[in-house]
């Protein structure tokens, strides 16, 4: 008698655990985001002594791209990263606020409001004219020799 009852419940145990493993192979897989990267984006103002727009948005989208984020991911940590007037930009437009808000409307908007507005031959004056300043590292001057370069 308790031998069958034993030989019962090892039966629906048998059962039990092919359910299990059918219902754990049947999902979606699982998509582990890594957001270590985040840290590694700068905070951006939208001023002109800053890193041009372009650059900003390339770093979010590469972080975004290593790390597997959303699309929502990429727009929430580029909203953490605004400062100043990009900041304030962000704020005012109520298009940006909603909750369907892509990337790609993202993208633009920042990309429209924050264009480079200079004329070639002025970044192009720029580079010729350009000298490190009292505190610039040389990587800082020659990175900023490079904005000019890349503008003009």
């Amino acid at each position: 008698m308790a031998e069958a009852r034993l030989r019962a419940e090892l039966e629906e145990s048998k059962s039990e655990i092919q359910r299990l493993e059918e219902s754990l192979s049947g999902g979606p897989p699982t998509v582990h985001k890594d957001l270590s990267s985040v840290s590694l984006i700068p905070k951006w103002s939208g001023l002109d002594s800053g890193v041009p727009i372009e650059e900003f948005l390339t770093s979010i989208e590469g972080a975004a791209y290593i790390g597997m984020w959303e699309e929502s991911d990429q727009i929430r940590i580029a909203v953490l990263k605004l400062s100043n007037a990009a900041g304030l930009f962000h704020n005012g437009c109520p298009e940006l606020l909603e909750k369907n808000v892509t990337w790609q409307m993202f993208n633009n908007a920042f990309s429209q409001r924050f264009k480079d507005t200079h004329t070639d031959p002025l970044n192009f004056m720029r580079l010729q004219t350009a000298r490190q300043k009292k505190n610039e590292s040389p990587q800082q001057f020659a990175g900023r020799c490079l904005r000019y370069l890349r503008k003009s």
